[in-house]
């Protein structure tokens, strides 16, 4: 039986865990860019593209 299993989810899964133990140096920083280059191909894009759009109106709306 062949599993396969996308390198979006291994990056992301190895960029939480360098979270989580505060491990976050130069290497975590590649891998956290690798995670959002691949992630930026996926079909999750548009998603995250208004989540963060919306984010960040939110937080401009704070200020006025």
């Amino acid at each position: 039986m062949t599993v396969s299993v996308s390198a979006v989810f291994l990056l992301g899964v190895a960029l939480l865990v360098a979270l989580k133990m505060r491990s976050l140096t130069a290497g975590g920083a590649v891998l956290a860019v690798l995670f959002g280059f691949y992630l930026a191909s996926t079909d999750a894009a548009p998603a995250v593209n208004d989540l963060v759009s919306n984010v960040a109106t939110a937080v401009e709306d704070v200020g006025n």
